[in-house]
């Protein structure tokens, strides 16, 4: 039995099948979203989404397949309409799903048994799908509807006269482009194919989660008319969508080209690899980076520091490491020398950005030593401590007993980055917990890489951060004020305060970090993740539900956020040791189990902070996949010193 494997039973009950989700994303931003059983559910779902102007369309949303015996039409497509009502219900054909190297769909229509696998290209925006017809005691003929969109993710199309209805007939397929603008969709298949032109919109599609979300959830697609071919027992049919014509007699050779990429997905490991891999995004041949998540997310700063080790060391990749060091280092230094901002990483004005990438350099020194490190990110370091010292960011200052001192009551500039009116909603200022934490830890390791040419004021900054730290966010409760800004102190239980104990160099004494475990064992701690916010905390709203004000009001404030997760097991083996492996163990069972809900594979960006711990936001999220790829690796070393 295949790891990621749905039975009938699982695939014909929709409140089970389409609550499950599967993504497939290429290194040029593309990707392909749906269900498991091919209903998209969300504006954001489609056969092909592509990147356009620094943003993502929707061309093609979907392909109804027909099965055709004896005059007989078998529809296998799946589209929601108002009163919950599911047409042509194609679902009840499907007998089996498993997504081990490819998504794999297994119909069986009286005689006719059907498969049909996709794999979207690593390097191309083309989707591949490939039918098998294993069985049939007749001729069969499929026709198969392209469902197209052509509009951007965030909005939704209604039946219109002003799209371009022509197409043009290419080597086993045709070409369109509804709207001007738009590039051109390319849709053939590996053998002749008869296109009949019968215009016609599907009026009133609905997307219920979008409907959950508080969004309009009704659109009209086009579908220009439709393919037809016949097939024979045996035979294999591969249809390519892309915006690029193809060489129709290579399809067959493509396809298992792609598929040799793949990670097989056949272990919890090989699952959090393989999502890994999909954040990775090269919009051309010399820059590298990680987006922050799909389908909405693009590159964010933060999240590219925190995800890059767990989404490239931890796999073992190092050479794309620094391939994305190589890329994010000029635009750093773009805004630290001159102030400008990057037009692909966003948020590069984030003050704990700059101490989140002297981290993830850390992280990488760790494997390939300090000397190794030294060479390549020694002066990025020092530029960027030198940067902080000399109090040249906007935003973040340093004060006479060494610790930093942000502002954040008008602008959201830490990971609780909700906003409400253009307001955050969890105004973090002053002294702020992880940004002192990381602070430390940066300082140590600056002068760890400059070992024999560290500076005498280094050593001095670092003893005065480590006793500054502790007089400012222990209180008498023992744990860690989240930010101190003047006479006022932040005593709500969160998170950040677990940071100051999983850095590398840390300014706390082991009883002090046993104390900080200890209680975000008891009040943050869940299965899916550390809390935003303590149930015993004032402003506790832990279900990320309803509008979007709604959710951003609940964003940061007792939702679960599995990223926290790995620092939070990080510090719990720095205080336990050997003797807390079997309880990380025994948490990361839970993070397993989402490999076959939500997106199946991969890592949702939230979960609410009470059972039964739905996931929510975002369907994949790197910082959440490279935390338990870290975890795993983690975990690997300390039992391979036993």
């Amino acid at each position: 039995m295949s790891y990621l494997e749905f039975d009938k039973t699982t695939m014909i009950n929709l409140q089970e099948s389409l609550s499950r989700e599967v993504l497939r994303t290429n290194r040029k931003g593309a990707y392909h979203c749906t269900t498991v059983v091919d209903c998209n559910t969300r504006k954001y779902h489609g056969l092909l989404v592509m990147p356009v102007n620094d943003d993502h369309y929707v061309i093609l949303s979907s392909l109804d397949e027909t099965v055709i015996q004896h005059g007989a039409e078998f529809n296998m497509g799946l589209h929601k309409y108002e009163g919950d009502n599911y047409s042509p219900k194609g679902h009840k054909y499907i007998r089996e799903y498993s997504c081990d190297t490819v998504p794999n769909t297994m119909y069986r229509v009286g005689g006719v048994i059907l498969s049909k696998e996709k794999v979207f290209s690593m390097y191309e925006n083309r989707i591949l799908i490939k039918y098998t017809l294993d069985d049939a005691h007749s001729a069969t003929v499929l026709r198969f509807r392209p469902f197209l969109a052509f509009r951007n993710v965030k909005d939704l199309t209604y039946a219109n006269g002003a799209i371009d209805q022509s197409y043009s007939a290419l080597p086993n397929g045709i070409k369109m482009r509804l709207y001007p603008g738009y590039p051109e969709l390319f849709m053939q298949f590996n053998k002749k194919v008869k296109f009949v032109f019968e215009p016609y919109w599907y009026n009133g599609i609905e997307y219920p989660k979008e409907q959950e979300r508080g969004y309009p959830y009704k659109e009209d697609l086009y579908v220009p008319g439709y393919f037809e071919m016949p097939i024979r027992k045996g035979e294999t049919i591969i249809f390519s969508a892309g915006d690029k014509e193809t060489a129709t007699s290579q399809l067959k050779k493509v396809y298992a080209q792609e598929v040799s990429y793949r990670t097989p997905r056949n272990s919890f490991y090989n699952c959090l690899k393989n999502s890994a891999q999909q954040f990775y995004f090269r919009p051309n041949e010399t820059d590298a980076y990680l987006l922050a998540g799909y389908p909405w997310f693009k590159v964010r700063a933060r999240d590219l520091f925190i995800s890059a080790p767990g989404c490239t060391l931890s796999i073992g990749d190092p050479v794309r490491f620094e391939k994305i060091l190589h890329t994010a280092m000029p635009a750093m230094r773009n805004f630290m020398r001159k102030g400008l901002h990057d037009p692909v990483i966003h948020e590069i004005d984030r003050p704990d950005a700059l101490l989140w990438a002297v981290w993830a350099i850390q992280q990488y020194a760790r494997g390939a030593g300090v000397e190794r490190s030294r060479e390549l990110y020694s002066a990025f370091v020092e530029e960027i401590i030198r940067y902080i010292i000399d109090g040249k960011h906007p935003d973040m200052r340093l004060t006479d007993n060494g610790l930093l001192y942000a502002e954040g009551r008008t602008k959201a500039i830490t990971w609780m980055n909700s906003t409400v009116n253009g307001r955050p909603v969890v105004p973090r200022s002053g002294y702020i917990v992880e940004f002192n934490a990381l602070w430390y830890n940066a300082l140590c390791f600056h002068k760890e890489l400059a070992g024999n040419d560290s500076v005498g004021f280094i050593d001095d900054m670092i003893l005065a951060v480590a006793q500054s730290f502790p007089d400012t966010f222990i209180n008498r409760h023992n744990y860690l004020l989240d930010f101190v800004s003047g006479g006022v102190a932040d005593w709500s239980v969160r998170p950040n305060m677990i940071f100051a104990v999983s850095m590398p160099y840390s300014p706390l004494t082991r009883q002090q970090k046993r104390a900080v475990v200890d209680i975000v064992t008891k009040e943050l701690l869940t299965p899916k993740g550390l809390r935003s916010l303590s149930p015993k905390s004032e402003g506790y709203n832990p279900c990320y539900v309803g509008t979007q004000t709604e959710r951003d009001l609940a964003y940061h404030q007792g939702t679960a956020w599995p990223w926290l997760l790995g620092a939070y097991l990080e510090s719990y083996l720095r205080v336990f040791g050997k003797s807390g492996l079997s309880f990380a163990e025994r948490m990361l069972i839970s993070m397993e189990e989402e490999m076959k809900l939500h997106c199946i594979g991969t890592i949702p960006e939230l979960f609410d902070g009470n059972p039964p711990f739905t996931g929510r936001g975002a369907i994949s999220f790197a910082m959440n996949v490279a935390a338990i790829l870290r975890v795993v690796e983690l975990l690997k070393k300390y039992n391979a010193e036993q």
